[in-house]
C-alpha cells in the first residue's frame, strides 16, 4: 500500500462520519442505511437473489455498514460470500460509533469490529464467510481469484478518490464478475458509466437516493 496519511474522521452534526482524508461523508447525511438498501440492495436486485453460494464483493468497505445492512437480510439456509477491499481500514471503536446511529446494524457491529481489528482476517459466521483485504484495489482486485455476482462499489466521490474508479480497474471488476452478475453505484458520473460500459456492462442511469437525482447499475453483458 502506498504511504498515506492515516484515515481521519470527522464527525458531522447528528454523529455522521466524515473521511478527513477525503472530504466526503461516508454514508448519506440523510439517513445511511436507507441509502444503502436502495443503492447496492435495490441496485443489484437484493435481497431477491440471495442464496447458497451467492458472492458479493464490495470496493470501500468503509464502516461496515453494507455489509450489516446485507447481513440482516441473509440468515441462510446456505452461506454467502461476502469480499470488501479496502485501501484505509477504519479502527474498530470508529465504526462501531458510526454503526451505533442505526439500530438495524447492532447485532453486526462486533462482527465489523473482528474484521476492522485484524484486516486481511477471513471470518466465518453461520450465514456467511466474509473477508476484508486492506490495501490499494488497483494492486489486491487483480491477484485476488475471486469472482463476484454483485458488486458494491462504495469509494468515495469520484472527484474526490479518483483512483478507485479508474477504467482499468472498472475493468478488473468485470474481469472478476460471475456471468450475469451486476453491479450498483451510488454515483453517476459519466466517466465512470463509460468505463463499466466499456468493461462489458449494460449500464443504467436510475434514480438516486433522496436529493441525489441519479444512480448506476448494470449487469455483466
Amino acid at each position: 500500500m502506498d504511504a498515506r496519511p492515516e484515515h481521519g474522521v470527522d464527525w458531522r452534526d447528528g454523529g455522521v462520519p466524515v473521511s478527513a482524508l477525503f472530504d466526503d461523508p461516508f454514508y448519506s447525511l440523510e439517513d445511511g442505511w436507507a441509502e444503502s438498501a436502495h443503492v447496492f440492495l435495490g441496485g443489484n436486485g437484493l435481497p431477491g437473489r440471495l442464496r447458497d453460494g451467492f458472492r458479493i464483493a464490495e470496493l470501500g468497505f468503509g464502516t461496515g455498514l453494507n455489509l450489516a445492512l446485507v447481513l440482516s437480510h441473509w440468515a441462510g439456509p446456505g452461506r454467502i460470500d461476502y469480499t470488501s477491499f479496502e485501501a484505509f481500514p477504519l479502527g474498530p471503536d470508529t465504526a462501531a460509533r458510526a454503526l451505533s446511529a442505526f439500530p438495524q446494524a447492532a447485532p453486526f457491529a462486533d462482527l465489523v469490529a473482528r474484521l476492522l481489528t485484524d484486516p486481511g482476517a477471513t471470518v466465518e459466521i453461520n450465514a456467511a464467510t466474509i473477508r476484508l483485504i486492506p490495501g490499494d484495489a488497483r494492486n489486491t482486485l487483480p491477484a485476488w481469484g475471486g469472482a463476484a455476482d454483485a458488486w458494491f462499489l462504495d469509494g468515495f466521490s469520484p472527484a474526490r478518490n479518483p483512483e478507485l474508479w479508474g477504467a482499468e480497474l472498472m475493468t478488473e471488476v468485470a474481469r472478476h464478475t460471475a456471468a450475469g452478475g451486476t453491479f450498483a453505484t451510488y454515483t453517476a458520473a459519466g466517466h465512470v458509466r463509460r468505463a463499466l460500459a466499456e468493461a462489458g456492462f449494460a449500464v443504467e442511469r436510475v434514480p438516486g437516493f433522496g436529493r441525489k437525482r441519479h444512480m448506476s447499475r448494470g449487469q455483466l453483458a
